[in-house]
């Protein structure tokens, strides 16, 4: 049945719904939408049939479109968090935005080819963060004819903090407690509790972690020592770097929920995570 705020077009034989999200869903193509009755300008459109978004009853996101423009997508938005921005699942992917995850401004997920972009529990994205597993369009090698583009997996740890216009693409994995500079550009392998910066991005140091408290607005003014003036709150994010794990810790709400969902695609490997 259709919620009160949705329209349905039929564009080219398909059917297209657009739905203003003020709690629950279903639509005759098995769409379906699990979602609070108070959240404020979030928008899905279904392009496609058998689509899954589930979002936590204590979720803060707002200002947000979440597009759905094939088959079988899954998206799941955690607790706590105030995610704003644009969200694409493509065909058979997952998007799965953990808990307390804050944006300072929009921030863009695309998906695309049965892939998926995790993001443990909080992180904290500055201004006009992309995360994409796609790069929108094929390219091919002209003598062989093959794709040499493929679509690949995004994992970013917990409490990861993405610096302003950082651009997260296909194939990155960013570990737990790392801090990827401004306008840096991700792909490939970054550690747990780095600093990573540039185009490419590279890990310019190790073993460091770092807290959300903006210097500007909160004591002590000046911060110098985080041992000497009990700076340390968190002993899970405060670790050294471990080049040679290759599990990410994504946080234990974020883990448990992936671990007791059945909704994911059956190709998702929880394996390759940690609480």
């Amino acid at each position: 049945m259709l919620s009160p705020k949705s329209l349905t077009l039929t564009t080219k034989g398909k059917n297209v719904a657009f739905v203003s999200i003020t709690g629950n869903y279903e639509d005759t193509q098995g769409n379906t939408v699990s979602a609070p009755s108070e959240l404020r300008n979030v928008q899905v459109e279904f392009n496609g049939s058998n689509n899954k978004l589930v979002i936590d009853s204590d979720s803060g996101i707002h200002n947000t479109k979440i597009s759905f423009p094939a088959d079988d997508g899954v998206c799941i938005v955690g607790p706590q968090g105030n995610y704003c921005g644009k969200i694409r699942v493509g065909w058979k992917c997952l998007v799965s935005i953990g808990s307390r995850i804050t944006c300072t401004t929009a921030c863009s997920i695309y998906t695309a080819e049965n892939t998926y972009v995790l993001i443990g529990d909080d992180c904290m994205f500055a201004s006009a963060i992309i995360i994409r597993t796609e790069d929108s369009h094929a390219i091919y090698d002209v003598e062989s004819g093959k794709r040499i583009n493929p679509s690949r997996n995004v994992a970013i740890g917990q409490h990861v903090w993405l610096a302003e216009d950082a651009l997260i693409l296909s194939g990155s994995r960013i570990g737990a407690g790392s801090t990827i500079a401004a306008r840096a550009v991700v792909k490939g392998v970054i550690p747990n509790n780095c600093v990573a910066a540039g185009i490419p991005c590279k890990v310019l140091k190790r073993n460091t972690a770092w807290e959300r408290p903006n210097l500007a607005f909160a004591q002590p003014w000046v911060r110098n020592n985080a041992k000497d003036q009990s700076l340390v709150t968190s002993t899970q994010a405060w670790k050294l770097t471990n080049e040679s794990e290759t599990r990410i810790s994504l946080g234990r709400p974020l883990y448990t929920v992936l671990r007791d969902s059945k909704i994911l695609p059956s190709t998702f490997d929880l394996s390759t995570f940690s609480m």
